[in-house]
């Protein structure tokens, strides 16, 4: 859900498609556009309105902090899912979607402590329905695992992790994103459109290398995007002047201290001191473990590849499989 200043401004829904995530630079805004700027304000308005029923309860970052839930098991899963994105050049948005998802579900169910193949399984599930909705083509179950994965999985034992997923979300996968905010607010910095094209591309960037903080947890969609944009902005001499308290006018329901706490953080962690480059894409081994499982609820058919002596491996068609004679264990 995403809005343009270009004439794709009517069909709100379809703007995933203006191709604003390529880098490509976006039209000024015409006249047409700001004839109906107060409908599309309306419109930003009501994904503002809308976002808190698509992000974790507002406790769950302290469920990291207080170590309740593994915030380096979480941040080694979002770092895997932007492997994969960059891997099969995936759209920003589809990355994204899958952190929403993981994020979403995990608020709702705790996951097992098993040796780490639930929070790899629960990836996999997401990037996997993200990729569904977002993605003209989607690669096969077994293909989408790469990427260094731990532990393949089976299609079924993936399809059954999609459907507790879709069912712990409601089936609400057409998440409100700070996608649905950056070309907007970037109109809204930039009315001749002169930048736009880098103003977006940049606040992308940032936003993905940001997702694996989990301090960002914090912070809603909109504020989100309008951080990302201001820092974006700051690389622009003509625009570097702009005042972050100012952001709050762009549209109603924005929150001036929200967005200035996450630019200041964003600021410090992606820009000033420890900017996050896009992962780098290795070809790893892919790694299959057979093994019987001990009930339906653990019917993957992973395990580590290091937790028993007694395997036997062989080399198949470039792949190393990892058999256990014995049937198997978690």
């Amino acid at each position: 859900m995403s809005v343009t200043c270009s004439g794709s401004f009517p069909d709100l829904l379809c703007g995933e498609d203006s191709g604003i995530f390529t880098g490509e630079s976006s039209p000024a805004c015409s006249s047409s556009d700001l004839e109906s700027s107060a409908s599309i304000e309306e419109s930003i308005a009501g994904f503002i309105e809308d976002e808190r029923n698509f992000v974790p309860g507002f406790d769950y970052l302290t469920r990291f902090q207080t170590q309740s839930l593994d915030a380096s098991a979480r941040e080694e899963s979002v770092a895997w899912i932007l492997k994969v994105q960059a891997y099969y050049n995936f759209l920003p948005l589809t990355s994204y979607l899958s952190v929403n998802y993981m994020d979403r579900f995990l608020y709702s169910r705790r996951l097992p402590d098993n040796n780490g193949w639930p929070w790899q399984l629960l990836s996999v599930a997401c990037l996997s329905l993200a990729a569904k909705m977002e993605e003209t083509a989607v690669p096969s179950l077994l293909d989408l695992q790469v990427e260094g994965a731990k532990y393949i999985f089976e299609t079924k034992t993936i399809r059954r992790m999609e459907l507790l997923v879709l069912s712990v979300l409601d089936w609400r996968l057409r998440s409100v994103t700070p996608f649905s905010f950056i070309d907007f607010f970037a109109c809204k910095l930039d009315p001749t459109g002169t930048f736009m094209g880098f103003l977006i591309s940049r606040a992308t960037k940032i936003i993905l290398s940001n997702i694996q903080e989990a301090s960002f947890l914090e912070y809603r969609p909109s504020s989100i995007a309008a951080a990302a944009i201001l820092c974006a902005a700051n690389e622009i001499p003509n625009l570097s002047l702009v005042n972050p308290e100012h952001a709050e006018s762009w549209c109603d329901g924005l929150s001036k201290e929200k967005i200035i706490s996450c630019y200041r953080l964003m600021q410090r962690l992606v820009l000033n001191d420890s900017r996050r480059k896009q992962p780098k894409v290795i070809p790893q081994l892919r790694v299959t473990i057979r093994a019987r499982m001990r009930s339906p609820c653990d019917s993957s058919s992973s395990s580590s590849s290091s937790s028993s002596p007694t395997y036997k491996r062989r080399k198949l068609n470039n792949y190393l499989w990892v058999g256990d004679d014995k049937g198997g264990s978690e």
